[in-house]
């Protein structure tokens, strides 16, 4: 399986092997693309970099989104060997513990801000960037949940953050529409990562999914490969400002 062969992508938000965009990361090496992989920091390196060198990742660095100059070096990294890119996955989402396990109507202010910043502003300056390496189109990605348009239990502010997310999603497809750009949030049911052991319940969450969704099936990051790699080929040059729910069927649930 081959259909990715000759593509090249850059892949933000691996942490660890138990990573949605570690998920990602071996379905495009499974299916032949060429792949960026980053980390966030020199602490995180010694976690990512052995996961990175499985993946025959041929460029290789720290990203921290919030480093203005950390990200222009890897595009400008990215332009110099590959001179393209075709596809884009941003997974990074953060929020201030304090904030994330209190009432959304008693988030601070600066939690909040640098939330949607981290988040969701972080996936638009990653676009930003990407757009004129995809000067014969390509694919960008990231990762939503149901909590931005239902309230779960325990998601706070997150919801609100990751509802920003998918509607900037909507806008940046219609507006990179025409240079065959195509744009989608893939949002996963509860999987074990670094990230969601941060939600207080999160055990009660899983567990509540396999119970109630169609499928009574427990979900991990392999789950989430196979679609952002279709979704990243030819076969999805047609679609465009999608939500593709892998949660077995729990979204259908009222």
């Amino acid at each position: 399986m081959t259909f990715l062969k000759g593509k090249k992508g850059l892949v933000v938000g691996i942490a660890n092997d138990q990573s949605i965009a570690w998920g990602c990361a071996k379905a495009f090496h499974e299916a032949g693309a060429e792949q960026a992989i980053t980390w966030l920091n020199d602490k995180a390196r010694k976690y990512v970099e052995p996961l990175a060198q499985q993946v025959e990742a041929s460029i290789t660095g720290n990203l921290d989104v919030t480093n203005p100059d950390e990200m222009k070096a890897i595009f400008d990294t990215i332009g110099e060997r590959w001179g393209k890119l075709d596809f884009l996955v941003h997974s990074v989402a953060f929020a201030p513990k304090e904030d994330l396990h209190g009432r959304v109507v008693d988030s601070s202010r600066d939690g909040f801000l640098q939330a949607i910043d981290i988040s969701c502003h972080s996936f638009i300056r990653l676009t930003r960037l990407a757009e004129p390496l995809m000067k014969n189109g390509g694919t960008v990605l990231t990762m939503s949940y149901l909590g931005a348009s239902e309230v779960m239990p325990n998601y706070g502010m997150m919801g609100p953050v990751k509802a920003a997310l998918e509607s900037s999603v909507k806008y940046l497809a219609a507006e990179l529409g025409g240079q065959g750009i195509r744009v989608h949030a893939i949002s996963p049911g509860p999987l074990v990562t670094r990230a969601a052991s941060g939600l207080a319940g999160f055990d009660s969450l899983v567990q509540e999914s396999i119970d109630r969704s169609p499928l009574h099936k427990a979900l991990n990051v392999d789950d989430v490969g196979p679609l952002s790699a279709f979704l990243v080929s030819d076969g999805a040059k047609a679609m465009t400002g999608g939500l593709l729910f892998v949660d077995g069927g729990y979204n259908i649930l009222n």
